[in-house]
């Protein structure tokens, strides 16, 4: 059709394309073809051709034809040339005549440098996507002259290090997955624009020093090496030493990585899967907008209050956190944190010290009052939540936590608590005081509790209740004033469940998890009460529930017309001591009966004699 403006004709078969007489066209997409022949006069109808996909063909044979195609495409804003094994001269020929070109995308080809003629051509690029390439050389003036780049991915490739940093331009930055051990910008008065850097698995030693006019929001770098070294002190030295030979300097004449550091308006760094072994206090606590910090999958076994003292006298110098919120230590062996650390999380919200061997330690008030029984803990590696009194999210999940002592988050404004996996945890009474008003999440399943080791104080904010994969029978009933919406009971050993109880949730209950127990199929009640009220059982298919003579799918049980129960659960007791009185009496007669027929007999047989 004359008018058409978009043509796809991807995932074919096509191997040559000719001449195209669609004047109005303005999107084409030819991907995942067999293309390897474009004719010269191809695209030469093709007037206000704005988007070409050429991406999974072969274009890296005839570029003679091919390039004279493209180059008469004069108009073109975005171009997709990915995996089409494409190599460098390749590239620099499609290139050419692309003045307008705005996006760019060549990933999943066999790049291995770039060169700075490149773009020559194409100047007004805003994004560039080369994903996937081998390029491990990048000529200098390579992307400086491109004043619009916003966008630079040049993630999966061979590069080895970025020695001077010199895009001002560009946003956002992906280098992940390459090679690369440091990343230098030499300081000057420029201001750069980068927003999210991404240096993630790679090999870094040292954190990147960074321009020292920046607006870099998001940092990544997870997945490297830093920390190797055996101290912050060592690392920063070393990465000062490297800035100093590569900018040709003979001595290090300040710190370089924390000057630039201290201005950096960073809210975000994702230090995981490094090799910290101790935590890099002073280098983060220059981060003074810092709200979100990931340093899970670490080496950290003690997080010790290591700052260099203010001046000759030693005066041990108090570093604070100012902006942070959320904190993610999980998976690192974790035993003790300085209070000197908790006390610089002044505005912390969300904790994770999942997978780690931390002991909480119960409220210094409890311990100190005169009415407690408690001794005085000594234990100087429990840690005293209490004293963060911002604190809303706390993970101490796979702790192997001993005691939950009483009061150990009475100075706490938790909303989510999860304690799982700690089967060896004892909960003291009180365990949970101090908390009730405002926790709305708690997650107890998996330590190995009974009934008769639970109990909870009233929770009038308290909203979901996991408690799977312990050995309960019964839902503590001071929960009845809690506005539950979701409670998880599955893999207990539950044979009913408390329909009074239901009743009285059922204001704000919409949902049961109640699979893995052993329910009797006689005693049922609940299992309507939950339907009467529409609460919903997403596993009820999987649930099973036991008769006198077998073990049944409880919806196939409550389908049958005839019941397989001899007798009422609430009756059981009675009728078990009456079938023992009328046993009893049975017997009784019988054996009055046979007395007497003895008697009977014996009389007779005098008579005859």
């Amino acid at each position: 059709h004359g008018s058409l403006r978009r043509l796809d004709l991807s995932n074919n078969f096509i191997r040559q394309l000719h001449t195209l007489a669609l004047p109005y066209l303005e999107q084409l997409d030819l991907s995942s073809n067999q293309l390897d022949l474009i004719s010269e006069g191809a695209f030469e109808n093709l007037a206000r051709l704005e988007e070409l996909n050429l991406s999974r063909n072969v274009l890296n044979n005839n570029l003679g034809s091919n390039s004279k195609a493209l180059q008469s495409v004069s108009g073109l804003k975005i171009l997709d040339l990915s995996m089409n094994g494409l190599r460098d001269e390749a590239v620099e020929r499609y290139l050419q005549n692309k003045s307008s070109l705005d996006q760019l995308k060549m990933s999943g080809n066999a790049l291995t440098r770039l060169s700075y003629s490149l773009f020559k051509e194409s100047k007004g690029l805003r994004s560039i996507t080369i994903e996937d390439n081998q390029i491990s050389v990048i000529e200098q003036g390579t992307f400086e002259p491109l004043r619009h780049l916003e966008m630079l991915n040049l993630a999966r490739n061979n590069l080895a290090h970025i020695c001077d940093f010199k895009l001002h331009q560009v946003k956002y930055m992906n280098l992940s997955w390459n090679s690369i051990e440091f990343f230098v910008t030499q300081e000057d008065n420029l201001f750069y624009r980068l927003e999210i850097l991404d240096l993630s698995h790679n090999k870094l030693l040292y954190f990147p020093i960074v321009p020292k006019m920046n607006r870099l929001k998001y940092l990544h770098l997870q997945n490297n090496m830093v920390g190797a070294l055996n101290s912050e002190a060592a690392m920063v030295s070393e990465a000062n030493a490297l800035y100093s030979e590569i900018i040709k300097e003979r001595t290090v004449r300040k710190n370089n990585l924390h000057s630039n550091w201290r201005l950096m308006p960073l809210i975000y760094i994702d230090l995981s899967y490094n090799h910290f072994r101790s935590f890099p206090l002073e280098t983060l606590s220059l981060l003074s907008s810092l709200e979100t910090l990931n340093f899970s999958h670490n080496c950290l076994q003690n997080i010790i209050w290591k700052v260099r003292s203010a001046n000759a006298s030693g005066y041990r110098r108090q570093l604070f956190f100012s902006s942070l919120k959320h904190l993610n230590m999980q998976s690192n062996g974790l035993v003790y944190i300085s209070p000197l650390f908790l006390k610089a999380l002044t505005q912390i919200e969300t904790l994770n010290l999942q997978d780690n061997s931390v002991q909480p330690c119960a409220s210094m008030d409890h311990l100190q009052s005169p009415q407690s029984t408690q001794p005085m803990n000594t234990n100087t590696s429990c840690i005293v939540f209490g004293q963060l009194s911002t604190l809303k999210h706390l993970n101490l999940k796979e702790n192997n936590i001993e005691v939950l002592q009483p009061n150990t988050f009475q100075k706490n404004s938790l909303i989510s608590l999860n304690l799982a996996r700690n089967p060896r945890m004892v909960m003291q009474t009180k365990a949970f005081e101090g908390v009730p008003k405002t926790l709305q999440s708690l997650i107890i399943s998996e330590i190995n509790m009974t009934s008769s080791d639970f109990s909870l104080p009233c929770m009038p904010m308290l909203t979901q209740l996991n408690m799977s994969s312990n050995r309960l029978d019964m839902i503590p009933s001071s929960l009845s004033c809690s506005p539950l919406r979701e409670i998880d009971i599955r893999d207990n050993r539950f044979v009913s469940l408390n329909h009074s109880l239901i009743r009285a949730l059922s204001e704000h209950l919409k949902l049961i998890y109640v699979s893995g127990n052993h329910f009797n199929c006689c005693d049922s009640e609940w299992l309507t009460v939950l339907n009467e009220l529409e609460i919903k059982l997403p596993d009820i298919n999987d649930t099973v529930c036991f008769t006198i003579y077998e073990n049944v799918a409880m919806t196939g049980y409550r389908k049958k017309t005839s019941s397989d129960c001899l007798f009422h659960p609430k009756s059981q007791e009675i009728h078990f001591g009456q079938m023992i009185i009328i046993v009893i009496f049975v017997a009784v007669i019988l054996t009055v009966l046979i007395i007497s027929i003895r008697k009977v007999c014996c009389t007779q047989i005098s008579f005859i004699v």
